[in-house]
């Protein structure tokens, strides 16, 4: 460090990463109590005293077809935030996530001297395995979260460590089951499902209209059900109404309680990526959903080579819980895996045990202390380094 107030540039670029991020921050400012912070991130890196040069609001798209019409905005974000690397005002930079944007990031540090810690890596094991020589030369210090990507970029010469998954210290409801059915004024006589489309406006203009037809089918199946759809702090409840219109189905909307939700649901209906393994750690049966543009859907086809698409599958090593992707995601398929378990108490409890053993895979608590922790030391030894060469 360059004197005992070091400031760092860190960068988020989607809802996850941001809560990720200010979690860090928090870690951080425990043990660096004069550290600075700056760079891109949401409302809760701001919150945890992140300056924001840029919002994440407009950087959350997916799919290759889909951020073509968002591609002045980001290529601004990206010319500027290469110019604060260029700058020299950093002690280090912190990347979260984000591997399209932040690799590049990471080529400029290097260009700069800069020191770069990379939190939650590349998903190198799914697609494009070259990156890994880019990471080897540009990031001082890898910190995965899945367990098996420790050994991945060891062999490859990465500098990473497997310090256990943010999730164990997150994923907690904050009321028992019984007290949330109550809240919500859910009969116990009746199956409840939960509906979650995910956390991106792209992904409910997608996913949100299908899951609706699938709740219509269970509902008629079973003659009544109870759906919950928890909205992410990302997305505006006001187009979740209108496009319920008048919600014949009941579906009650809830903020700000998805662990809540979640617990309180007999299975789910979930969009494909973390969520999945939150609902897994909670132990919640579920059918994971997907559906991309067609051609950005043909490209990923030839570029991902994984035979599981659900992160909480791919965590376990199997398909504990069906994957309903692309054309697979009609109303009739989600509606059939539901009901499957839903009419089958014992299928449903298997699914669950199978579930809260993929909890002891992701580590043990305290993660985001023992990632402050490292970067802490790290910072002590670059200094302690710079001045024996002086």
């Amino acid at each position: 460090m360059k004197d005992k107030h070091p400031h760092f540039l860190i960068i988020a670029g989607e809802a996850s990463g941001d809560l990720h991020g200010s979690n860090l921050v928090s870690a951080l400012k425990v043990l660096l109590p004069h550290a600075r912070f700056s760079g891109m991130g949401g409302s809760r890196m701001r919150e945890a005293g992140v300056d924001t040069l840029f919002g994440i609001e407009r950087m959350g798209t997916v799919g290759i077809v889909e951020v073509l019409g968002e591609f002045g905005h980001y290529y601004g974000v990206y010319r500027a935030l290469m110019k604060e690397i260029a700058s020299c005002r950093y002690d280090a930079v912190i990347l979260i996530d984000y591997p399209t944007l932040n690799l590049r990031l990471a080529k400029q540090a290097r260009r700069f001297d800069c020191p770069v810690f990379y939190f939650i890596s590349p998903q190198i094991w799914a697609w494009r395995k070259g990156r890994i020589r880019d990471i080897r030369d540009s990031v001082r210090k890898m910190f995965v979260i899945l367990p098996f990507e420790e050994k991945l970029y060891l062999d490859a010469g990465v500098d990473a460590e497997f310090l256990g998954h943010p999730f164990i210290d997150m994923v907690h409801p904050s009321r028992s089951r019984e007290a949330s059915r109550e809240k919500y004024s859910l009969n116990t006589e009746v199956k409840t499902v939960g509906l979650l489309p995910g956390s991106r406006m792209n992904e409910i203009d997608s996913l949100l209209d299908v899951m609706i037809q699938a709740a219509e089918k269970i509902r008629n199946e079973l003659g009544s059900c109870q759906f919950l759809l928890p909205i992410a702090d990302s997305i505006d409840p006001d187009l979740i109404r209108q496009r319920l219109g008048a919600n014949p189905l009941g579906i009650q909307l809830i903020q700000g309680e998805t662990y809540d939700v979640m617990n309180s649901c007999d299975t789910l209906i979930i969009a494909s990526g973390s969520a999945t393994l939150e609902a897994g750690i909670l132990g919640c049966p579920m059918v994971i959903v997907y559906k991309l543009n067609p051609l950005t859907h043909w490209l990923a086809d030839r570029l991902v080579k994984i035979p599981l698409f659900g992160l909480v599958n791919i965590v376990a090593g199997e398909e504990v819980v069906p994957e309903l992707i692309q054309h697979k995601m009609t109303a009739e398929n989600i509606s059939s895996e539901v009901l499957a378990v839903l009419r089958a108490p014992e299928k449903e409890q298997a699914v669950r045990e199978r579930l809260l053993k993929i909890r002891k895979y992701l580590g043990e608590p305290g993660v985001m202390k023992a990632v402050a922790k490292r970067i802490t030391d790290s910072m002590v030894e670059l200094s302690a380094n710079e001045k024996t060469s002086v």
